[in-house]
C-alpha cells in the first residue's frame, strides 16, 4: 500500500526571488493563482532546481499568464494547445524539466483533446491546471467544471450541464501521477508539485484556485472547510479503484492529494529508440546543409 507523508520544506525565503519573473502578476488581489505561483517557486528551489532547467508553457487565460511571473525558459501559446507544444518541447529535449500551466477552460474545454493524447502517451510533463470552475478572462462564463445549476453570464438560469471530473478523466486515460491541490493549503501544494516534477511520466495536478470576482459559488470559504487530505486516511496511491472512489466525493468532504500514483510506467520518451542515442535531439547535429536549411526556413518564413 502506498501512502503519502506530508513535510514542511524548508526553504530560504531569500532564494525564492530567483524563480521570481520580470514581470507582476496582473491576477486580481486575493486570486488563488498566487498560491499556485508561489508553491511552483518553493517546490523547484526544494528540488534544487536551476531556471535554465526548466520550461514553462501555458495556454490562454487568466492563469495562462503564469510564464511571464515565472523565471525560467517559457512560453505563452496558443488557447488549448499547450500539451501538444509542451510534447514537442519535450522530445526535443527530453533533459529539461517542462512544466504546463494553464486552466480549466484552456485545459478541459477547447484542450481537452489534447489531454486526453497526452496522458494516454504518458509524456515526461508536469501540468498544472489552475481550476477556478469559471471562464474569468472572458468575465464569467460557465466552464467545463462549474457545478450544475450554476448561475453565470451565459446560464442565467442555471447551468444544465454535469461537469468534467477531471480526476476520472485522467485515470481512465492513463496518466500515470494524479493529484488535486487546493491554492489555500500551500504546505500540501508544494509537497504535491514536488513530486509531480519527480515522476517520470504525465503528472496531474489540477487545483482549487478561486476565482475571488466571478465565482462567489466555490470560493476560499467554500472550500476551507471541506478539503481533506487524502494523506490523512491513508488512501492507497497504487489502487485505481479507491481513486475514481474518492475522486466522484463532492459535498461535505472532497479530497485534496495524490489519487494514484504509478511508478513504473514507461514515458513516451523511454519507449522511443531515437531518443536514446546520442542524447537531445536539439543538441545532435542537424543532418542537413547549411544551404538546405536555410531553404526550409525560407518556406516557413
Amino acid at each position: 500500500m502506498d501512502t503519502i507523508t506530508i513535510y514542511e520544506p524548508v526553504i530560504d525565503p531569500q532564494t525564492v526571488n530567483e524563480f521570481k519573473g520580470r514581470v507582476d502578476p496582473d491576477w486580481c488581489p486575493g486570486c488563488g493563482d498566487f498560491g499556485v505561483l508561489n508553491s511552483l517557486r518553493k517546490a523547484c528551489l526544494e528540488l534544487e532546481l536551476r531556471p535554465n532547467e526548466i520550461l514553462t508553457i501555458s495556454g490562454i487565460g487568466c492563469s495562462s499568464n503564469f510564464p511571464g511571473f515565472f523565471n525560467s525558459y517559457g512560453m505563452h501559446t496558443l488557447h488549448g494547445r499547450a500539451l501538444a507544444v509542451a510534447t514537442g518541447a519535450k522530445l526535443a529535449n527530453h533533459e529539461l524539466t517542462v512544466i504546463v500551466t494553464g486552466g480549466d477552460g484552456d485545459g478541459y474545454g477547447i484542450g481537452g483533446n489534447h489531454f486526453t493524447h497526452t496522458a494516454r502517451r504518458n509524456v515526461d510533463l508536469t501540468y498544472i491546471v489552475m481550476d477556478n470552475q469559471i471562464y474569468g478572462l472572458t468575465t464569467g462564463q460557465v466552464s467545463p467544471t462549474s457545478s450544475q445549476g450554476m448561475k453565470t453570464k451565459s446560464t442565467p438560469f442555471g447551468s444544465v450541464e454535469a461537469p468534467v471530473n477531471p480526476i476520472t478523466a485522467a485515470i481512465m486515460n492513463g496518466a500515470t501521477f494524479i493529484a488535486r491541490g487546493f491554492s489555500g493549503d500551500t504546505k500540501q501544494l508544494t509537497m504535491l508539485m514536488m513530486q509531480a516534477i519527480q515522476h517520470e511520466g504525465f503528472a496531474l495536478i489540477t487545483v482549487f484556485s478561486p476565482c475571488v470576482i466571478f465565482n462567489h459559488d466555490n470560493d476560499f470559504p467554500f472550500f476551507k472547510p471541506r478539503v481533506t487530505r487524502l494523506e490523512d486516511e491513508g488512501h492507497d496511491t497504487s489502487d485505481w479503484k479507491a481513486a475514481c472512489e474518492k475522486a466522484m466525493v463532492w459535498g461535505d468532504t472532497i479530497y485534496t492529494g495524490v489519487f494514484l500514483h504509478k511508478k513504473h510506467a514507461l514515458t513516451l520518451e523511454q519507449q522511443e529508440p531515437v531518443l536514446n542515442e546520442g542524447g537531445p535531439l536539439s543538441r545532435r547535429p542537424l543532418g542537413l546543409s547549411r544551404e538546405q536549411a536555410r531553404k526550409v526556413i525560407a518556406r516557413m518564413m
